[in-house]
């Protein structure tokens, strides 16, 4: 199944993607949850639900014009460096011999559609084509055998990065986490329709292929990630995996090739799909301490 979270007039609404169609599953069983993550939260039984929303043939409207959001704003979102070994080369280090793990604030998180900005702060803006892991069961020391097991499916991920910020210091993740710097989308493909040890993936901007490669040139599998991180820390549904990118990116070209306003950044993955974001620039600040509404409506 490929389960996605949509933008109605009602707001936002968890949805199964068909081939012509979408499923609004809480329209064709109010037992389905509106959010992704309490979906996810419900397991197998309420994958069955799902399932039979699906075939029930209500809640259905055309996949054309369809807003998609992120499918899952994650409680925790991991993300793995120097994981492809020919961006390891291109970045100049060591290869590792324990996965790199940072973190990227959820705060970041947009759509498969949505703008991304270039900071005010910096003009090194770069694109980072991954598969993404979500996980689907809470869960603790899970040997890599057994990995799939706890694994809802896979989605797309561009982990935008601004490079200046990222190599301040020995942590990414202040570089890895401005606004809308966390791409997640379009929908996630169940972990029973694909094998994600097997996945071309291919980045463009502008038209113009800059990352091209296959899941398969991991140097720590999905199954390792989920090893490594659940020995941590407890695993929740919802949890995303940004798994490493491959060569390509803009900070290996000389010069290097930065994101501009203006520019397109598609990333693809074969049996999942594709993420499309347009560069705008940050808009000046106003001079005053910007609230968010929320915040202000507490003041």
């Amino acid at each position: 199944m490929k389960l996605a979270t949509v933008r109605t007039p009602h707001g936002t609404t968890t949805a199964a993607v068909l081939s012509e169609e979408l499923v609004d599953l809480h329209a064709a069983d109010s037992e389905i949850p509106p959010r992704m993550i309490d979906l996810l939260a419900g397991g197998k039984p309420m994958l069955e639900r799902v399932r039979a929303g699906i075939d029930s043939g209500q809640g259905r409207f055309p996949l054309a014009g369809a807003k998609f959001a992120a499918p899952v704003i994650p409680p925790k979102f991991f993300a793995i460096g120097l994981n492809y070994a020919d961006h390891i080369a291109e970045s100049g280090v060591s290869a590792p011999e324990y996965p790199v793990v940072f973190g990227k604030m959820t705060s970041c998180v947009v759509g498969p559609n949505d703008d991304v900005l270039r900071p005010i702060v910096s003009e090194q803006l770069d694109y980072e084509g991954e598969l993404g892991v979500v996980i689907g069961k809470r869960c603790k020391h899970v040997t890599r055998d057994r990995a799939s097991e706890v694994i809802a499916g896979y989605t797309v991920i561009n982990d935008v990065s601004v490079r200046d910020f990222q190599l301040r210091s020995q942590q990414f993740t202040l570089g890895k986490s401005f606004d809308t710097h966390g791409v997640i989308g379009p929908w996630i493909v169940t972990g029973d329709e694909l094998d994600p040890g097997t996945l071309d993936i291919r980045t463009f901007v502008n038209g113009e292929v800059r990352q091209r490669s296959n899941t398969r040139n991991l140097i720590f599998d999905c199954y390792a990630q989920v090893e490594v991180l659940s020995s941590a820390c407890t695993l929740e549904p919802g949890d995303v995996i940004a798994t490493g990118t491959p060569s390509g990116v803009a900070m290996a070209f000389q010069p290097p090739r930065w994101l501009v306003p203006g520019d397109v950044v598609r990333v693809e993955i074969d049996g999942i799909g594709a993420i499309e974001n347009r560069i705008v620039q940050e808009p000046a600040p106003t001079g005053h301490v910007a609230l968010s509404e929320t915040a202000a409506a507490n003041d």
